[in-house]
């Protein structure tokens, strides 16, 4: 299935993923994991697609003050921290520090689990090919530090899935993760946003709305 160069919106988006994710169909160990938000609405149609439950992996990158373009590492659903020790070391941030600031950002990470997914457990993630879901790749940096949380969850295979990704994020993660499906690898990507008709910000009711809708859907309530 051939796609123009560009979608309609998240959800088409999702659709087009799917198809070409097929070979993940029908396999009761795959789990999709979708970014929220904007990546919670591509991954309903992905998971839609393979049958497949769906979950959400929240991460937050931990920015230093007066260096916010560097991240110095991300915290992620399930508590995992991790750290980017070149970064740390740079900018010579202290071990002290850094977990200050990751202590606040737990915070806010804890806080947005609990609205999307209540009391809901997560669902488990080792042993299973999980299939990590974003609306895009521009620099890869959220998605890395997905990918480095989810590893400390032992799962069995690390899929990485975007509908619209730079051709040098894409190529990055072939080494990084067991696959990686980008839909469309545009030469001058300019940013996730205009290869979208529609790039409108997702809502946290939207996600809580889908995580319930293919809860219930999978007889998961």
């Amino acid at each position: 299935m051939g796609h123009m160069n560009r979608f309609r919106d998240r959800a088409d988006a999702g659709k087009y993923l799917a198809e070409l994710l097929q070979k993940y169909a029908g396999d009761s160990d795959t789990l999709v994991l979708g970014l929220p938000r904007g990546g919670v609405v591509v991954a309903f149609e992905v998971a839609r697609g393979l049958g497949a439950p769906m979950d959400i992996f929240l991460v937050r990158k931990l920015g230093v003050p007066g260096y916010e373009e560097l991240a110095v590492g991300a915290i992620a659903s399930g508590g995992i921290l991790v750290i980017n020790q070149d970064v740390a070391q740079s900018i010579r941030i202290s071990q002290a520090r850094i977990e200050e600031i990751a202590t606040k950002e737990a915070k806010e990470l804890k806080r947005r689990e609990q609205a999307y997914r209540g009391n809901r457990p997560p669902i488990e993630v080792e042993g299973r090919t999980i299939i990590i879901v974003d609306d895009g790749l521009a620099t890869g940096a959220t998605m890395r530090a997905a990918v480095d949380a989810l590893r400390k969850h032992n799962p069995h295979k690390i899929v990485v899935a975007v509908p619209v990704a730079s051709l040098e994020a894409c190529e990055e993660f072939r080494t990084k993760v067991d696959d990686i499906v980008c839909g469309i690898t545009p030469e001058y990507f300019n940013a996730v946003g205009a290869w979208y008709d529609d790039f409108g910000q997702t809502s946290d009711e939207e996600v809580i709305h889908l995580l319930r809708e293919i809860n219930i859907s999978r007889g998961n309530k």
